[in-house]
């Protein structure tokens, strides 16, 4: 989703000095950070930084960087290379991205930052070691890393980095045009007339807790009238969850990727998020901020997130998640309640302007240090 444009200050590179020159290094799994560094490079741009994004050619056309007022680079590494030679600062969002930029670095005196946005602890077993080196490595490799809730700065300091800082990361705002889609038009669209419509945004990827979800819904099927859960999103596993709704009858749709994600909640009754790790998560963002109900897991930065605007349950367990929603769907006050406490703690959250002035002080401060 592309963001509305941020503020735009006086640049803020000293009289006779040239300008910043800032390169953004994004993965192919970027999928949750794309919009955050569109919004820094509207940002960033507006503020006299000559801002590179080098990520994949898919994302341009999604995000529109050069649109934002960026230049844009392919992620190749012989263009990542030459893309570090003409930067003052890198920043890499997420690790693997931390790790390209590492060793495009290798021998450059070009301070990195490392946002970690989404990333979580590192699995078991063999691929879980493999996770930890890696962080280990970007972490000691970053002059900073900005992590987008306490737990991920904590983590980056137990990985060894010398500088890990709190930089909560502000959902973008859609861009203003037309008058919203009719919430009820929306529910029409989707099967849900007459019955309570559940929304879950997110990659059909293992760490979302999808199976956990189909568990759940198993309980919802008891319901009179019985609620429709719709999944917005792609990935791995579709053909996996596919299977299971046809073979155990869920009242479950998987709608593929959406760009209309902001409107599916605003028609929802409640939104779930049923992750084994968030960082700063979108769609819990999304929800209390359009104040719709959401059940969530209290894993990872969700709960210093969502603060008392939204009902938590233990991951992997289908049974709480269940009756989470099953109360809340019976119990309208409740839900009212639970909106107007999420709109309240979303209007505590970082603004796009917040974020960038947070960020540019750091390119500042390292830039500042390199010329000492």
């Amino acid at each position: 989703m592309s963001s509305s444009p941020v503020s735009s200050p006086v640049p803020a590179q000293p009289y006779g000095r040239p300008p910043l020159r800032a390169l953004h290094v994004l993965g192919a799994s970027a999928a949750g950070s794309g919009a955050h560094v569109r919004s820094l490079a509207t940002g960033l741009a507006a503020r006299g930084v000559r801002v590179t994004v080098c990520a994949p050619v898919a994302s341009e056309g999604e995000y529109d960087f050069t649109g934002a007022g960026a230049l844009f680079e392919p992620d190749a590494s012989s263009a990542l290379r030459a893309a570090c030679a003409g930067a003052d600062v890198v920043h890499a969002h997420g690790v693997r991205a931390g790790m390209r930029a590492a060793l495009a670095l290798r021998g450059r005196r070009v301070p990195l930052v490392v946002s970690w946005h989404g990333d979580g602890p590192a699995a078991g077993g063999a691929p879980g070691r493999l996770g930890r080196l890696l962080e280990r490595h970007v972490a000691r490799a970053a002059a900073v890393v900005l992590g987008a809730s306490s737990n991920q700065v904590d983590l980056a300091r137990l990985r060894g980095a010398r500088d890990a800082r709190l930089a909560p990361v502000a959902v973008p705002a859609g861009p203003e045009g037309p008058e919203p889609p009719d919430p009820g038009k929306v529910r029409a669209e989707l099967g849900a007339v007459g019955r309570p419509l559940l929304v879950t945004v997110g990659s059909l990827v293992p760490h979302r807790g999808y199976s956990v979800l189909l568990d759940a819904a198993r309980a919802w099927r008891a319901l009179d009238p019985v609620p429709l859960l719709v999944i917005a999103g792609e990935g791995p596993l579709r053909a996996e969850l596919s299977r299971r709704i046809e073979a155990e009858g869920l009242p479950v749709r998987l709608l593929g990727r959406r760009r209309d994600a902001v409107q599916l909640l605003a028609a929802a009754d409640l939104a779930v998020l049923p992750s084994r790790w968030e960082a700063r998560a979108p769609l819990a963002q999304e929800a209390l901020r359009v104040g719709v109900p959401l059940v969530a897991t209290a894993v990872g930065g969700l709960p210093e997130l969502v603060g008392e605007g939204a009902a938590l349950v233990p991951y992997g367990n289908p049974e709480a998640l269940a009756g989470a929603v099953t109360g809340l769907l019976g119990d309208p006050a409740r839900r009212v309640a639970l909106a107007e406490a999420g709109r309240l703690q979303a209007a505590t959250w970082p603004s796009e302007d917040d974020t960038v002035a947070q960020v540019l002080s750091v390119y500042d401060e390292l830039t500042e240090r390199g010329r000492r």
